[in-house]
């Protein structure tokens, strides 16, 4: 599926202070792939694993006691139910031999253990039922340890340098659900300026959208004479006129040197080839798909996640 829209248009805040975003409308909460362009259909997702962890959150009595730096007290009961259920059935966010109420309560050096309880409360907080909550929980944390390491070097990048955290994206200009994901991404960077860096890699599907390649070619021939976010806004905002004559037109439109631009534009086929390569490398098989400081960020795609998703990144590095 390539789009994928929030029926409701709601604004919803955070019970948790500092991550009370407005819900931004265009986007709905949960996994990214839920709005992606996928590579192939093949499922990678083991759909039991969340069935059995389902199983696990529904059974045994449920402990209430109150965690620390997560009030419920406002849910309704069954909401309440749902969250302690959860967090005793969950796994540790650390890969821990123990459940996450346990991270929360007993294990200090698990740094996203109050994140991780939060996330489970916000999503109830915004109707997500279990099997939302227990997907998105699998993504972000029991299938997502490894940290990547990704070649950033020539990427064009937004933000402070010296920021602590460090976004990348890799995206395809003719991805349906790239376009969505930009006013998000637009706004959690300027949202988050002095604490976030985003750098952009080019993973254009060329079987699915056969101009995108073109689209990327052209971006980082502007990006050769300091016009990279000036043609990345152009190529998004005109979505779905990406012949190399409209970009060659968009290029003349921000007032590049012509001739530079078409000896960049062939140039940058190899770099084209090595930003999918580094994809290919890190398991990216949809567009778009985000790291946070190298860690697969699989969702929600609402500004609200993103901000707690940087705090928690922030509380790990300190």
């Amino acid at each position: 599926m390539e789009s994928h829209r929030n029926p409701t248009g709601n604004v919803a805040a955070s019970r948790f202070g500092r991550f009370a975003i407005p819900l931004v409308a265009a986007l709905s909460i949960g996994l990214l792939t839920g709005a992606s362009c996928k590579k192939d259909s093949t499922a990678k997702t083991d759909p039991r694993d969340v069935v059995a962890a389902a199983d696990a959150a529904k059974t045994g009595p449920v402990d209430k006691t109150p965690l620390p730096g997560v009030d419920v007290s406002a849910f309704e009961a069954s909401k309440q139910d749902n969250f302690y259920r959860l967090v005793a059935a969950l796994p540790s966010p650390c890969g821990k031999a123990h459940s996450l109420r346990t991270s929360v309560t007993s294990d200090q050096s698990c740094k996203r253990a109050p994140f991780a309880a939060r996330l489970v409360a916000e999503l109830l907080v915004d109707e997500q039922g279990e099997d939302t909550v227990l997907k998105l929980y699998d993504e972000r944390y029991a299938k997502n340890s490894a940290q990547q390491t990704i070649d950033v070097a020539q990427a064009p990048m937004v933000g402070d340098a010296a920021a602590p955290v460090a976004l990348v994206e890799f995206f395809d200009y003719g991805c349906g659900g790239c376009l969505m994901l930009k006013p998000t991404l637009d706004l959690v960077i300027k949202e988050n300026h002095s604490r976030l860096k985003v750098y952009y890699k080019m993973y254009p599907l060329v079987a699915k959208h056969p101009d995108s390649f073109g689209a990327a070619q052209a971006a980082l021939a502007a990006q050769a004479q300091g016009k990279f976010h000036e043609m990345h806004d152009l190529i998004f905002e005109k979505f779905g006129a990406q012949k190399k004559d409209d970009l060659r037109g968009y290029a003349q439109s921000l007032g590049l040197d012509m001739a530079r631009y078409d000896a960049d534009f062939a140039a940058a086929e190899a770099r084209v080839k090595a930003d999918q390569q580094d994809g290919e490398a890190v398991g990216v098989d949809a567009t778009p798909t985000l790291f946070l400081n190298g860690r697969k960020y699989p969702g929600p795609s609402d500004p609200k996640y993103f901000a707690a998703a940087i705090e928690e990144e922030l509380a790990v590095r300190r």
